[in-house]
Parts: structure tokens; sequence; C-alpha cells
């Protein structure tokens, strides 16, 4: 195949990893010269002495120490500030508006959808865009776009044709239930219909692949672990997958934040190592990248125990092909600049950083996608 712009020779893939239920992002990535930030962060907050610094402003958490390795070999692009104007602070709605590029209407078309559309126009390959977690992200449905979600590989490889049919109807009805008062039980209905075969003929060609894999890398038993080592033995398989969605669930720390917050971020740096690993294990690794959002930031002030829903977020892009770095800027720590008075200002609209992973890594046009032209980053290799 050509080149398509990434520097590969082979399709480009995209992974899409959720952090669901909003990332508090100051603890991630830490603002440790900052006094505002330990002012403000009374309980809830990373002493300077645990950070691990990529400069002399911000550090990483020490639970995120595997991220930080990967960053300091080039290979981790740090989005600061990821948002829009007026930011939703409704979990529903937040992540609503991540999945379908769309902060002012209810769409029924998820942005990665969209992108499916224009990867496989005809509908050819179910397999072309693949989620592995609870639940069918918004942001893969589309009227008219075939896509496979399932559990996880090992379950469904273990269970007969009855047991996938009651699984999957389970799945379906969570997202009626979910989506139905957003965009109404007509669209939701006919998509479910459409998508219950989608996802059986997918089974059926994915049912073989964990016997077909053999890797040296040892996955942590915990959920993203799990859904990653999934993606890499899709991908490695080479069924023609060019989009994968996981999700890591928890985020939403509004109480007994550090402990949980520190599982979480040990859980997620560790599996994306192991993943990235297993990739170049097989040769697989050049043509992937990862982009790990949440939707929305943490407010600047604790409330004594956690932090409640904010603004300001952060991201990241991952892999071997990005030019690894800061990207956008870090919200500024100053009152007078906050949004709502308490929480982070967006420096950076997401639906740029949508079209710099669709339209420079894809291969995909991103204006009616994103609604628009938006500012774009910059993040990968050129040669």
């Amino acid at each position: 195949m050509a080149d398509n712009g990434n520097g590969s020779k082979k399709p480009p893939v995209l992974v899409v990893l959720q952090m669901t239920g909003g990332n508090d992002f100051m603890n991630t990535l830490v603002p440790f010269t900052e006094g505002i930030y330990y002012d403000s962060r009374r309980t809830v907050r990373i002493d300077e002495d645990r950070v691990i610094p990529i400069n002399d402003k911000l550090g990483f958490h020490p639970a995120a120490a595997p991220l930080k390795e990967m960053y300091d070999k080039g290979d981790v692009a740090i989005i600061q500030g990821i948002g829009y104007a007026n930011s939703n602070r409704s979990h529903f709605r937040a992540m609503d508006i991540m999945h379908t590029a769309e902060p002012l209407t209810i769409s029924t078309k998820g942005w990665l959808a969209q992108a499916l559309q224009q990867l496989d126009p005809s509908g050819q390959n179910v397999l072309t865009g693949v989620s592995f977690g609870r639940g069918l992200p918004r942001a893969m449905a589309a009227p008219g776009v075939r896509v496979t979600s399932v559990g996880d590989l090992d379950s469904y490889g273990l269970m007969t044709s009855v047991e996938i049919k009651e699984d999957r109807a389970e799945a379906m009805d969570i997202f009626k239930r979910f989506y139905t008062p957003g965009i109404g039980s007509g669209p939701t209905m006919a998509y479910l219909k459409q998508t219950g075969d989608d996802v059986l003929t997918g089974i059926d060609r994915l049912q073989d692949v964990p016997g077909r894999y053999e890797s040296t890398i040892e996955y942590e038993d915990n959920p993203i672990a799990k859904s990653l080592r999934d993606v890499a033995r899709t991908h490695i398989a080479g069924l023609g997958t060019r989009v994968f969605y996981v999700q890591h669930a928890g985020y939403d720390h509004h109480a007994i934040e550090m402990p949980a917050h520190e599982r979480l971020l040990g859980e997620l740096s560790g599996a994306l190592r192991d993943f990235m690993d297993d990739l170049r294990e097989h040769n697989a690794a050049e043509e992937v990248i990862i982009y790990a959002f949440t939707e929305f930031g943490r407010r600047v002030q604790d409330n004594g125990s956690g932090t409640d829903h904010g603004s300001g977020g952060g991201a990241f892009i991952i892999g071997e092909r990005v030019e690894g770095g800061l990207y956008a800027e870090y919200p500024s720590l100053d009152p007078k600049t906050f949004a709502n008075g308490e929480d982070l200002a967006h420096t950076f609209d997401f639906r740029g950083v949508y079209a710099t992973l669709l339209e420079q890594w894809m291969g995909v046009d991103a204006h009616d996608i994103v609604k628009g032209n938006y500012e774009q980053l910059r993040p990968f290799k050129t040669a």
C-alpha cells in the first residue's frame, strides 16, 4: 500500500481510549511549581517530592511512571487544555458532545462512525470498526454504519451462539435505555436492529483470534489491560480493523480520589506500555496510534476528599509515529481566567484534535464531521 501520509506503508489504525468520568488532569500532569495548586488542593494533591518532572513546571503523577517512560522515548504527545466554549458538566451530555463533536445540538452520528463511512463506504467489512468493553459507544454509532462491539475476546470464544445473542441483547438494551432520551426511540431502534446482525457477523470472525495469538508480554489483570490486549490480538490477526474503541471507567472522583486515581493511572499507564511493547514484538506498532481522552477536567478547588466536575482537561496521543512533547497550552491558574469562576479554562478546541487525527493520521476529510475548520496540531513525525 502507498504511504498514507503518516510515515507507514500499512493502513493507519486509530485506537480511541475513553477515560470515563472526567479525569483529573491537574493531578495527572501536575503544575508542581504553582502555589495556587497547593493552596486550592489541600487534600487532593500530589506533593512536589512525589511528582515525576517532565520540565521545570510540570510533572506526571507518580503512578503514571510507565507513561513518563514512553514520554521520554518521544512516543507521547500531551494535549493540554482540551475543551470547548461553555463546557457542559453533565456526564451524559458532556460525553455525548465528545462522541458526536456537536456541542450545540443533539446528533445521531458519532464522529468515528462518520470516519468509518469514509474508510469503508460500502460497509463491506463489519470489523472496520471494533469496540471492546460493555456497551456500544455513541462515537461509533450512526445509521448505516457497520461496527462490531464485544465484551472481550476470551469470553466470546467460549460462548455458544445462544449465549452470545443473550449477551448482545443485554448490551443493546443498555444502549437503548441510555440514548433514547437524547436522540429518540426511532433512530435508536433502527440502529439497534442493524447492529444486532452486524455484531453476530463480527463475532464469528473474531472467535478464533485468541487461538492464533502468541506473545511474551504479560498484561496486568484489569479491565483496560484486557481490552488493550484484545485490540492487540485483533490488530495482529490482520482483520482489517481501522478504528478500535476501549473504555476505562471510574474517573468520577467526588470522594476518596487519592487512592482511586492512583490505581486507575497505574492501570492505564501499565496497560499502554504493555500494549505498545506487544505491538512492537509483532512488528505491528508503526501503523497504530492511541488517542486517550476524557469528557471534562475537574475543578481547581478540591472538596476535601475528591474533586467536582470542571473543564479544561487533557488528552494523550501515543505511538511510534508521534512527535512527543507538550501541545497547546496548560490552562492558566490565574483565578481571573477561570471558567465559571472555578474551572480551568480550555485552551484548545477538542474538534481541532479530532480534525488532526482524522486528516493527518487517518486520511479522512474532517470538515463535515467536526462541522467546520478548526486549528490543528502537528503531532506526527513527517519522516
